[in-house]
C-alpha cells in the first residue's frame, strides 16, 4: 500500500516521489493499492494512479483534488483477499502528518508493517530543535545554532542572535523538510523578516550559522545493522539549496561519489551511521553534513545538517542515487525497504501481546 500525498506543504513533492516507487515496484511480486491523500486530509483509493500503473503510463497525477475524479473514498485499511497476503506500507509523505510519527503511530495501532523510522525516530529527526538536542548528547558535532518557540520572540531577539552567530544566518521551521520554508539573512531586519517567514510554516524556529563548507549526503539503509552509501556531493545551482533547485529547476549538480579522501569518506559514512542509531531512526534515512575544510587542512570537518527519514525518490533525488552507484537498483532498494519493514514488525510483535 502506497500512501502519498498528504496535508503538508510538500504535498506535490510526495506525489511525484510515489510516481516513481509505483512504477519502479515490480507488479509480479506486489499487488500495489495506491491511497491518496488530499492537501484536506481526505483520504482515498487513487484509481487513476492505479489505471496508470497498469497501463505503464509515464506518469501519475500530481496535486490530489478531493473534488476530482481520480480519487474514490475507500476504508483507510482492509483485510487482504488473500489470507497468506501481508500488507506493508510505503508511507511516502514528506513534512508533518506524514513524517513525524503521527501517521507512523495510526500504522502501530493497526499492527500493520510499514517502511521507514517509528514513531520516536520520525518525530525527533522532524523537529530539527529535538534533533540537534539529541545529536549534541550524541556527540554529533553541528553548527552553531538556537531554536526558540514563537511565544519566546522578543523585540530584541534578532539583535542577540547576530551577536551570538554572526551573519549571514539561515532561518528554519523546525518542522518542514526540503527547504520549504528556509531563508538566508544577511541583516537584523531580513532575520527579524525570515523569522516571520519560517513561523508561517511552524511555531518553533532554528537559526543557525552560515557553513562555508561543502555540501554531503549520506544514504543509510537498515535496521540492527545499518549501512551507509558512498557519500554524494551537491553543488547548489543557487545561493543555496533550495525547494527550486530540489524539484523545479534542477540546477543543482549532483557528484556522486563526492571527491573526498578516502579517510574523509570513511569518517562521514562512519558519522551518518552513528547519526542514524542516535535519533533511533529505522530502514532508511539521508543524513546531510557540511564538510567545512579549506586546502589547508583547517576547520571543524564534518558537520551534520540534517536527517530525512523518508527522503524523495524522484528522478533527481540523491537518496536513490546514492545506493544505485552503491550497487543497489531502484527496484531493489524498494524490495530491501519492504523486507526491513517486515522484519521489524516481526521483532516488535515478539515484545506485544498480539
Amino acid at each position: 500500500m502506497v500512501l502519498f500525498g498528504g496535508e503538508s506543504a510538500e504535498h506535490d513533492v510526495s506525489c511525484t516521489t510515489a510516481a516513481h516507487v509505483l512504477r519502479a515496484a515490480d507488479p509480479a511480486r506486489y499487488r500495489i493499492t495506491p491511497i491518496g491523500i488530499s492537501t484536506e486530509g481526505q483520504w482515498a483509493l487513487a484509481d487513476h494512479a492505479a489505471e496508470a500503473l497498469l497501463a505503464g503510463a509515464d506518469s501519475i497525477p500530481g496535486r490530489l483534488d478531493p473534488a476530482g475524479t481520480n480519487m474514490s473514498p475507500t476504508p483507510m485499511l482492509t483485510d487482504a483477499a488473500n489470507s497468506e497476503e501481508l500488507t506493508v506500507v510505503l508511507p511516502l509523505l514528506h513534512g508533518p502528518l506524514g513524517e513525524d510519527g503521527t501517521v507512523q503511530g495510526m500504522l502501530d495501532l493497526a499492527n500493520v508493517p510499514y517502511v521507514g523510522s517509528g514513531v520516536l525516530g520520525s518525530a525527533v529527526s522532524m523537529d530539527k530543535a529535538m534533533a540537534k538536542q539529541v545529536l549534541t548528547a550524541a556527540g554529533i558535532p553541528q553548527a552553531r545554532y538556537r531554536a526558540f518557540a514563537e511565544h519566546e520572540i522578543t523585540p530584541g531577539l534578532a539583535a542577540r542572535l547576530v551577536d551570538e552567530l554572526g551573519l549571514p544566518v539561515f532561518v528554519k521551521p523546525a518542522n518542514m523538510g526540503s527547504s520549504v520554508g528556509v531563508s538566508k539573512a544577511s541583516s537584523v531586519e531580513a532575520l527579524r523578516d525570515a523569522i516571520n517567514h519560517a513561523l508561517t510554516y511552524d511555531e518553533m524556529i532554528v537559526v543557525e550559522e552560515a557553513i562555508v563548507g561543502r555540501e554531503i549526503e549520506v544514504g543509510v539503509l537498515g535496521t540492527t545493522d545499518p549501512q551507509a552509501s558512498v557519500p554524494g556531493e551537491i553543488v547548489p545551482g543557487e545561493e543555496f539549496y533550495s525547494y527550486e533547485d530540489k524539484y523545479v529547476t534542477d540546477g543543482a549538480q549532483l557528484l556522486i561519489p563526492a571527491p573526498l579522501s578516502d579517510a574523509a569518506t570513511d569518517e562521514v559514512r562512519r558519522l551518518a551511521i552513528e547519526t542514524f542509531r542516535a535519533l533511533r531512526c529505522d530502514g532508511l534515512a539521508r543524513v546531510d553534513f557540511f564538510y567545512e575544510m579549506d586546502d589547508d587542512g583547517n576547520g571543524r570537518g564534518f558537520l551534520c545538517n540534517e536527517v530525512n527519514t523518508m527522503p524523495g525518490f524522484t528522478p533527481i533525488s540523491m537518496y536513490p542515487k546514492l545506493w544505485i552507484h552503491s550497487g543497489v537498483s531502484y527496484s531493489e532498494l524498494i524490495d530491501r525497504l519492504v523486507e526491513l519493514a517486515i522484519d521489524r514488525h516481526t521483532r516488535r510483535r515478539r515484545n506485544t501481546k498480539r
